[in-house]
């Protein structure tokens, strides 16, 4: 590190980009964002793979990579990463937080006397077990210690905040609705399909939370033949392990549902222009980047009733909201929404535009940083100063 850099702004948390994971996405979208804008953003991560450079400088983004000793479940084992994390933000005006993160608390607590900004994405979620229990304790008490002691805390909306296990000290902070960064993903090319009957589409990391299960038992309810269940999502790179094991099992015998793998790019364009509903039926979810991102394509999602995961639907009407764990519900509501007519998608898709993408985001995000800065004295961007918010 060159110890004459200073930054704006630190962000701290466990995976940084090339993983993705909707916080890792919604952390990169919003440090690129400003980096954009003129701020001097440097990210303080774990280096989760041994390939990448300790340093380099991602879309005007200074990535700094702390070395991990091993991983735990969904967490990366790091002492390096909360000294990193400290000494850059005793070079920057402002450090922002992304929690679940193991090491938050102690990166709150010996965070040099800079304002601190804490973006709580979900409550920390492991599969049932004595063991797994007692870690989201230790996330939740460590995400606590953080919100305690932040100035302003970051949240995706008051729904998920106020169903959030760490309610009780969010009600005591300055707590502001912002919602996750949403691609606009329009233009694709509907090369998926390759058949006469609805296509279903999950988009996402194949992992337990996300309830994919239900989903497949769901889909093979239905009797028609023309139907296709597109399952996108990485299953090779997932902190904690992937089901899909599990979920191959489940779908064998049924050459209507395929398994994708991860997409990029284009790929995801072409992935929402073949499909007619989108489904996230998460166990654990806390906003739902992807069926946003379906919502802005004209594509109606189905999602499961819980606290700010059914928020994109809530604010739009443009879907429909079942039980968790409940393939009964989901068949039901995919037969309905696949039946939506072509004025009903383009007004739902006009809601989504109105409501979700990257440059709100950004925006929301300027405002609140600016806020932070401007009441504590800091100096703030020279970029910021000479533009319109």
């Amino acid at each position: 590190m060159l110890l004459h850099e200073r930054f704006d702004v630190t962000v701290a948390l466990d995976y940084y980009a090339p993983y993705v994971s909707g916080l890792t996405e919604t952390a990169r979208l919003i440090a690129e964002g400003l980096a954009e804008r003129g701020w001097r953003i440097a990210v303080a991560c774990a280096r989760h793979d041994r390939s990448l450079p300790a340093r380099e400088e991602v879309n005007g983004v200074h990535v700094f990579r702390a070395p991990v000793l091993a991983s735990v479940r969904k967490g990366v084992l790091s002492p390096a990463l909360p000294r990193l994390a400290t000494r850059l933000a005793a070079r920057s005006s402002l450090l922002h937080l992304h929690v679940p993160m193991p090491e938050a608390a102690l990166v709150a607590a010996f965070a040099p006397p800079v304002p601190l900004v804490t973006t709580h994405h979900i409550d920390a979620f492991l599969p049932r077990g004595r063991i797994n229990s007692f870690g989201m304790r230790l996330a939740d008490a460590s995400a606590g210690v953080a919100i305690r002691r932040s100035t302003l805390v970051v949240v995706n909306s008051h729904d998920q905040a106020r169903g959030s296990r760490l309610w009780p000290v969010l009600a005591r902070k300055e707590v502001v609705p912002i919602p996750a960064p949403c691609a606009d993903r329009r233009g694709g090319n509907p090369s998926l399909r390759d058949g006469a009957g609805p296509h279903v589409g999950f988009l996402g990391r194949i992992a337990d939370e996300k309830g994919i299960e239900y989903l497949i038992k769901a889909f093979r309810s239905l009797a028609d033949p023309g139907a296709r269940l597109l399952i996108g999502g990485d299953y090779e790179n997932v902190a904690g392990g992937s089901n899909i094991g599990l979920l191959r099992a489940l779908a064998e015998g049924d050459d209507r549902i395929r398994f994708l793998g991860l997409l990029r790019g284009r790929q995801i364009r072409d992935f929402y222009a073949s499909i007619d509903v989108f489904a996230l039926p998460s166990i654990a979810e806390s906003f739902g980047i992807v069926q946003a991102e379906a919502m802005m394509c004209g594509v109606p999602s189905v999602t499961t009733d819980l606290p700010g995961g059914r928020y994109p639907v809530l604010a739009t009407g443009f879907g429909r909201i079942v039980p968790p764990r409940d393939p009964a519900a989901l068949v039901d509501a995919i037969r309905s929404l696949a039946g939506l007519s072509g004025q009903s998608r383009v007004d739902g898709q006009g809601k989504a535009l109105g409501l979700f993408g990257v440059e709100a985001c950004v925006d929301a995000y300027e405002r609140a940083l600016l806020g932070v800065l401007e009441n504590r004295g800091q100096a703030v961007p020279l970029g910021a100063l000479h533009r319109p918010l």
